[in-house]
């Protein structure tokens, strides 16, 4: 079991859940709204059924989600015609860069065992496991 990519997967995103969290808590965010904040940081004016496709979401998870952060005055929801379009607040605009730092912080901090090469390599490894889809049939 401890050799097992799952378990490492699962070790990482523990990992990186907890640092993230920790950072989004300072801004009043938690870790289920981080990537809906950078996908509208990254999409603005996006309608929040392209954010819910986007980021495969129940469509009562992320109605919740957008409300919560509307209430708490990271986004913005405007009504164009029948459809809502989503940008953030200026409170959001700092949510947002320190939500897409984090990862990079992350990295740094958890990989800084390893050389340049050795990172190039792991990500170069990673990308190609990615690519594969996991329930497809293995040839080799």
């Amino acid at each position: 079991m401890f050799d097992t990519l799952a378990y490492y997967v699962t070790v990482f995103h523990r990992a990186f859940t907890a640092y993230t969290s920790r950072r989004l808590q300072q801004l009043g965010l938690n870790f289920g709204s981080l990537f809906l904040v950078i996908y509208v940081g990254k999409h603005p004016d996006c309608t929040q059924a392209e954010l819910t496709d986007a980021l495969r979401l129940d469509w009562g998870y992320s109605q919740r989600c957008v409300s919560k952060l509307e209430r708490d005055g990271f986004l913005v929801r405007e009504k164009s015609g029948r459809a809502y379009h989503l940008r953030l607040s200026e409170r959001g605009q700092e949510a947002f860069r320190v939500s897409h730092q984090v990862f990079f912080d992350w990295d740094r901090q958890a990989l800084c065992a390893l050389t340049d090469t050795e990172r190039e390599q792991l990500f170069s490894l990673l990308s190609k496991i990615s690519a594969k889809k996991a329930d497809s049939e293995c040839t080799n």
